[in-house]
């Protein structure tokens, strides 16, 4: 829209110091960081276990069948039994026994499915085949593509660098961070870095090189290296070493030289970074339109204005966080709950605590993000050169609801 612009602090001597003090040097370090850790090694490739290999098929036909007798004393096998007639990618027709037991998976014909030939005898003269999973990869990508759709139709090319955001994510999680915490590396260090990086780059290609989106970046920096001193203080504390449940076991026995405690530091610290740039972002944001609307504010009352906006979004962002481990722990939760276990030792075992313990930093990163990065943001628009107001004529009556519209459209 002509003549609208967001504001920015860039005339501002306080917001240039800013730049060249704290923003640079933290941008230097990081790529030092990076160079440091970076992996020897990229991410290894999926591997199958010795004499399995994978294959994928359509089934053609379902055959159940009643399950057989067992011997006396044994169970009866649960579900249906069976054979499932499949026609391999390379136009091979093999049979397969329906799959059992809790969580097996179902089958029906037309189903694209994933299977494990299993080599039997010397030299692998007779080979056996056993599902094992759907194949999913069409309708991820269908998914992935209304997903994208949607966001480039509401945000436009604001949508657009928001995606491009997201995969330059990826791309520092499965280059740097995964390959380096394998390769031996701190992973608090590592967690710390990438997350850096994932920062500088990600909101300013999302939001624009703005002052607003410099003092954001700072406010997420500080609020960062709080949440990773109070992480680690934390863990100590409560005497959590990362190993709470089978994955965590079956990773420290298969990969020893990984410090699991770290592990789950760095957990804290990427997975509170998502919701730090949102805060920080608003906040920047909000001080940024609050002194455009009221030139006359200093830093004081920019400061209490956000503030108690930053309260309000604050509030709103614990109840999502509690929600979200909440879901995610849900199985949990139910199996807690079907048995007969106390609250009291429910609540203080290690795979509960460490869900406590990540919300709990988490969220006290987030109230420190509101008062660092407003006082930033403050302190950068009281020092930008305030503008000479005019006094302007009022808009007729039938053109107010025009330009009330083209505010809203902007």
């Amino acid at each position: 829209m002509p003549g609208h612009h967001h504001h920015s602090f860039a005339s501002s001597p306080g917001a240039r110091r800013l730049t060249l003090w704290f923003l640079i040097p933290a941008a230097v370090l990081t790529a030092i960081g990076l160079l440091l850790l970076w992996p020897s090694q990229s991410l290894p490739g999926a591997k199958d276990a010795e004499g399995l290999i994978r294959v994928t098929g359509e089934v053609r036909t379902v055959t159940p069948v009643p399950c057989a007798e067992v011997p006396t004393g044994d169970p009866a096998p649960e579900g249906t039994c069976g054979t499932v007639t499949v026609r391999l990618s390379d136009g091979q027709t093999v049979e397969a026994e329906i799959p059992n037991g809790p969580g097996a998976v179902e089958v029906a014909p037309g189903d694209d499915i994933v299977l494990l030939r299993l080599l039997d005898g010397e030299g692998g003269q007779s080979q056996s085949y056993s599902i094992v999973d759907h194949q999913r990869g069409a309708e991820l990508w269908m998914l992935g593509a209304a997903f994208a759709l949607a966001v480039i139709a509401f945000g436009r090319w604001r949508g657009l660098t928001a995606l491009a955001g997201l995969g330059l994510t990826f791309v520092v999680l499965l280059l740097f961070v995964v390959p380096a915490i394998l390769d031996g590396k701190s992973p608090v260090l590592v967690a710390v870095v990438g997350a850096a990086a994932i920062m500088l780059t990600v909101l300013y290609l999302t939001h624009g090189f703005s002052m607003t989106t410099t003092i954001a970046v700072a406010g997420t920096l500080a609020s960062l290296t709080i949440t990773a001193l109070l992480s680690a203080a934390a863990t100590a504390g409560t005497h959590l070493n990362g190993v709470a449940d089978e994955t965590a076991n079956f990773l420290s026995i298969t990969e020893g030289e990984i410090n699991m405690r770290g592990l789950l530091l760095a957990g804290i610290v990427i997975g509170s970074l998502g919701v730090l740039d949102d805060v920080t972002v608003t906040q920047s944001a909000t001080v940024a339109e609050l002194a455009q609307a009221n030139p006359a504010y200093g830093f004081r009352q920019l400061y209490g204005a956000a503030t108690r906006i930053g309260r309000a979004h604050i509030a709103s962002v614990i109840n999502t966080i509690v929600l979200a481990y909440a879901g995610a722990s849900l199985p949990l939760m139910l199996l807690f709950a079907a048995g007969e276990t106390p609250v009291g030792e429910l609540l203080t075992g290690q795979l509960v605590a460490q869900e406590l313990v990540r919300s709990a930093v988490g969220t006290i990163g987030l109230i420190t993000a509101v008062p660092i990065t407003t006082a930033l943001a403050a302190y950068a628009a009281s020092r930008t050169p305030k503008p000479a107001r005019t006094a302007r004529p009022a808009p007729p009556p039938e053109d107010r609801w025009a330009a009330f519209a083209d505010r809203q459209d902007s």
